[in-house]
């Protein structure tokens, strides 16, 4: 049970101050009566505005194809971000919806978005070690030896003391290559690449987990269940 004025604002719909007015002329109804107080305590589900159900009020998980160009940061500084691909109520819900990890302004692909924080930090914690797969074209041809190197779990990158957890390089062209990591560290593929001397021109992921892109067309989306990783 939760606050009327509480839950249309945190889903989006109008400020609290805003949802008094909606009550006041008869837009929100809980199980089909008109609410009486802004105050009033209703569960999600018997909820209605404008005689329709709320949006998503038990969260949103979304499965982004990510075009080149955009942020994954709500930083406005930074420029056009992946949250303005999606409808306006969603980008004022409370929890914000946010990435789970991030790809650069120039990488594309597949990219979650969700307001559920505890699914955020379960698929970025590197001890749950879900893997990313990513498509990279690079500026020279690379070596069949980097696919040992890759697996080794020696790979050092510039600056910093940890090596990188084992990856899997498949080599598809002599400047073309598919790599699946289960760690996600800053601009990590093309930081892989350059500490072998190659530089990454382009980069998409095509995988998280079990998800894939598909024929998902860039800068669309398409809904999840809020279990697609399990409880």
């Amino acid at each position: 049970m939760r606050r009327i004025d509480q839950l249309l604002a945190n889903l989006g719909y109008c400020s609290r101050r805003e949802s008094r007015a909606w009550v006041a002329d008869g837009r929100v109804t809980v199980a089909g009566v008109p609410a009486e107080d802004f105050g009033q305590k209703a569960d999600p589900a018997d909820v209605r505005v404008a005689g329709e159900p709320l949006d998503h009020p038990g969260g949103l998980l979304l499965l982004l194809h990510k075009p080149v160009g955009l942020v994954c940061s709500h930083d406005g500084r930074e420029g056009p971000d992946v949250y303005s691909l999606i409808p306006e109520r969603w980008r004022r819900r409370n929890p914000v919806v946010t990435s789970i990890g991030r790809l650069d302004k120039e990488t594309s692909g597949l990219l979650l978005l969700t307001d559920q924080s505890p699914l955020v930090h379960r698929l970025t914690s590197p001890k749950h070690k879900v893997p990313k797969v990513y498509h990279a074209t690079v500026d020279r041809d690379l070596a069949p030896e980097l696919v040992a190197q890759f697996a080794s779990g020696t790979l050092l990158l510039e600056g910093e003391d940890t090596p990188c957890a084992p990856a899997e390089l498949k080599l598809l062209s002599p400047r073309e290559a598919e790599v699946t990591l289960t760690e996600g560290r800053y601009h990590q593929v093309r930081r892989m690449f350059a500490a072998t001397g190659a530089t990454v021109l382009a980069l998409h992921r095509s995988r998280f987990g079990p998800l894939e892109l598909g024929d998902l067309p860039a800068g669309t989306w398409r809904e999840l269940p809020l279990d697609t990783f399990g409880a």
